[in-house]
């Protein structure tokens, strides 16, 4: 090779780089909003299929903007709304714990059940109200934080709806690019990209959508019999359902046993009750027909990649988080099955077969 071509060669790479990581630090502040849009478009996407066809002239521009206020009413409006209780209902938790008053239920209900406790075993020291007080500053200090700079979280939403508009609209066109620029072969960037968006819609709509079901329906369990706080214990009881043999038990038996030691047995009666046959036919009706949509990650990872997500990325993490997750063990077995067995990617109704 000439040294011409080289000096050109290093020339060009340079610059590309120098731009590359520019361009980076330009769109890292945004990169969560635009995540969050490129994955509701992509679980999205065959809902704006369906309104395309149904617009006059299929206008792409007019189908972008319908869809787009679908998913703006039916799915990010509930969701800021639940976080923003989940918030108010850290804050109010730590707030109960910390103050002394004796006229909070709350409080009373601490020493309440500390009594109890102490009735059966004198000698033992449970000192319930301490333990509290450091997992609440913990939730606090480590959840509640995500929360903050109310106008930069309401920026980043707003341009995540605007991603989402643009996405919807111009989607393809960017699919094409990537595909344009990639030195596979494009009928196998095309099958990758299909078995991306099939696992993504499948983790999404699977496993994170059952567990928020079965917590919404958990906390309004726990607001119809007295349960404090019932929007924290339900996020408790939407983390639980993604654990293994664990699921929603994890908040809705401690919800009952205090409602029971408080001397609340019919409301604790009543909680059981919805507990099992609201909550729990859920979990077992609904939960086979989403989870059943070739969802094969194990719940621990999701589980795992929720809390990382949320950490990392805020409250849009619980959404996030498993989906990045998913692309990275979709690209595992195409990288498996494509450079280390010189393979084609196969389509993904062919996956079990990797």
């Amino acid at each position: 090779m000439k040294i011409s071509k080289v000096v050109e060669y290093v020339f060009f790479f340079g610059l590309l780089a120098i731009a590359g990581y520019l361009v980076w630090q330009i769109a890292a502040p945004f990169i969560g909003a635009l995540a969050l849009s490129a994955i509701i478009v992509t679980i999205c996407y065959p809902l704006y299929e369906r309104v395309r066809a149904k617009t006059w002239r299929q206008n792409e521009t007019l189908a972008s903007l319908i869809t787009t206020l679908l998913v703006l009413v039916i799915i990010i409006l509930p969701l800021v709304l639940m976080f923003s209780l989940v918030a108010r209902e850290m804050i109010s938790f730590y707030q109960d714990i910390q103050s002394s008053s004796e006229e909070l239920s709350f409080q009373k209900s601490v020493d309440f059940l500390e009594a109890k406790v102490q009735s059966v075993a004198p000698g033992f020291e449970l000192d319930l109200k301490e333990q509290l007080q450091v997992a609440g500053a913990w939730v606090v200090g480590n959840l509640g934080s995500i929360f903050a700079s109310t106008l930069s979280t309401l920026f980043l939403l707003l341009l995540s709806i605007l991603g989402t508009f643009y996405f919807f609209r111009d989607g393809k066109d960017l699919m094409q690019l990537l595909i344009k620029v990639s030195p596979l072969p494009n009928h196998q960037d095309e099958i990758i990209f299909e078995r991306m968006a099939k696992s993504v819609r499948a983790v999404a709509t699977g496993t994170i959508l059952l567990a928020l079901i079965q917590g919404t329906l958990a906390s309004i369990g726990f607001l119809i019999f007295g349960v404090p706080h019932a929007f924290l214990w339900g996020t408790l009881a939407s983390i639980g359902a993604l654990m293994p043999s664990i699921g929603t038990a994890l908040a809705t038996v401690p919800a009952v046993i205090y409602l029971f030691v408080t001397g609340d047995t019919t409301m604790g009666i009543g909680l059981s009750i919805w507990s099992v046959l609201i909550v729990g036919f859920v979990d077992n009706l609904v939960g086979p027909y989403l989870i059943g949509r070739r969802n094969n990650m194990h719940p621990l990872i999701i589980l795992i990649a929720v809390l990382g997500g949320i950490n990392l990325f805020g409250p849009i993490g619980f959404i996030v988080g498993p989906v990045i997750v998913t692309l990275f063990f979709v690209l595992l077995e195409i990288y498996n099955h494509y450079i280390i067995h010189n393979k084609p990617v196969p389509h993904y109704h062919e996956q079990e077969n990797l």
